[in-house]
C-alpha cells in the first residue's frame, strides 16, 4: 500500500520534496522508498526533467495499475462498512444527468441480495467522463448514452431503452406552439435552455436544426441539471428546451413546465448499461443490473406514450 500511495503522490506532486511533505516523512526516506520500488521493477519508473518527476513508459503502467488497485481497495472498505451496517454491499454507479430519478430509485430498491439492500453512491457526469472512471475502477458500472465516439474496448454493454425527445416550454408558450405545426425558424428565436456542449443529445438537437436549414440557436443557459433546466423553462414565457420524454414528464410534475404536443420522429442515442468486461462481476452488481432492466421494461413504454 505504501508503494502504491508513493506512486500516486509522485505523479501528483512531481517533486520528492513535496511528496515528503505530503506524506509527512523525510526526503531521504522517500528517495529510498522509490529506489526500493524501482529495484522491484528492475527499471526506472520516473525521470527528472524541467517539469519535475515524469513517469517513464513503465512508470505510466505502474501508476495506472496503482490507481486501479487503490480504487478497488477503497471500494472494498466501503463494502465492509455496508455489511457491518447490515447492508449487502456498496455500489458506485455513474449516471448521466438526463435519467429519471424514479427509475434509479426503483432499481436500487429492488436490489436486495439475501433480503438485504445495497447502499449506492451515484456519480453524475457525461458519458465519456464516466466511462473513463469506469476503466479506472472508480465506478462499478455506468448508466450512460451509447455513442459512436465512445471507446468500447474492454467494456460490455447492454442497451436498456430508447428515449424519445420532447419539446418543453412555459405553459402559455406550450399552448400556443401546440396549435400549429412547429416552425424551426420561429423556434430558433426563442430562449433555449440546453444541456452541455459535445454531448450526444446536444449534438442531435444541433443536427436537427441544421437539417431543417436553420442555424442552431445559442442557448441562454447551458446546464447538466435537468431540474435546473425545468425551473428555468417554467419561469420564462419565452423559454424552451428539448429533453427525453421520461425527463419531460418528471419536469411537468416537479417544475411545472408543459410538454408541447409534437412528435419529432427521431430518437436519442440509447440509454445503455456499461460494465467492465475483464473483471468478475459482483453478485450485487449483477442483481442491480437485472433490477435496472426490469424497471426500464416497465416504465419506458408509458413514458414514451405520454
Amino acid at each position: 500500500m505504501k508503494h502504491l500511495l508513493l506512486l500516486m503522490a509522485i505523479r501528483e506532486h512531481r517533486s520528492l520534496t513535496r511528496v515528503a511533505e505530503h506524506m509527512a516523512t523525510s526526503q531521504p526516506a522517500i528517495t529510498q522508498a522509490l529506489a526500493d520500488l524501482e529495484g522491484i521493477f528492475g527499471a526506472p519508473l520516473f525521470t527528472r526533467s524541467s517539469r519535475g518527476m515524469v513517469p517513464t513508459a513503465l512508470g505510466e503502467l505502474a501508476v495506472s495499475r496503482a490507481q486501479t488497485l487503490l480504487a478497488d481497495v477503497a471500494h472494498w472498505a466501503q463494502d465492509i462498512e455496508a455489511v457491518d451496517q447490515g447492508r449487502a454491499a456498496h455500489l458506485h454507479v455513474g449516471v448521466i444527468p438526463f435519467l429519471p430519478g424514479r427509475m434509479l430509485a426503483q432499481a436500487i430498491g429492488r436490489t436486495q441480495p439475501q433480503g438485504r439492500r445495497v447502499t449506492v453512491t451515484l456519480h453524475e457526469d457525461t458519458s465519456d467522463h464516466l466511462i473513463a472512471r469506469l476503466r479506472a475502477h472508480e465506478l462499478d458500472c455506468v448508466i450512460g448514452r451509447m455513442s459512436a465516439i465512445l471507446d468500447m474496448s474492454g467494456l460490455s454493454y447492454d442497451v436498456l431503452y430508447q428515449q424519445e425527445p420532447r419539446l418543453i416550454a412555459h405553459k402559455r408558450l406550450a399552448a400556443r406552439l401546440g396549435r400549429r405545426p412547429l416552425a424551426w425558424a420561429e423556434l430558433a428565436e426563442l430562449d433555449w435552455v440546453l444541456g452541455a456542449r459535445k454531448t450526444p443529445m446536444r449534438e442531435q438537437i444541433t443536427d436537427f436544426f441544421l437539417r431543417a436549414g436553420v442555424a442552431p440557436p445559442p442557448p441562454v443557459v447551458e446546464s447538466l441539471s435537468s431540474k435546473v433546466i425545468g425551473e428555468l423553462v417554467a419561469a420564462n414565457e419565452r423559454a424552451v428546451s428539448i429533453v427525453p420524454a421520461d425527463i419531460a414528464q418528471e419536469l411537468v410534475r416537479i417544475a411545472g413546465v408543459a410538454i408541447v404536443r409534437h412528435r419529432f420522429g427521431w430518437t436519442l442515442p440509447p440509454i445503455t448499461l456499461f460494465q467492465r468486461s475483464e473483471s468478475a462481476q459482483y453478485p450485487e452488481q449483477a442483481l442491480f443490473a437485472a433490477a435496472l432492466r426490469q424497471v426500464c421494461a416497465e416504465l419506458v413504454p408509458a413514458a414514451n406514450a405520454g
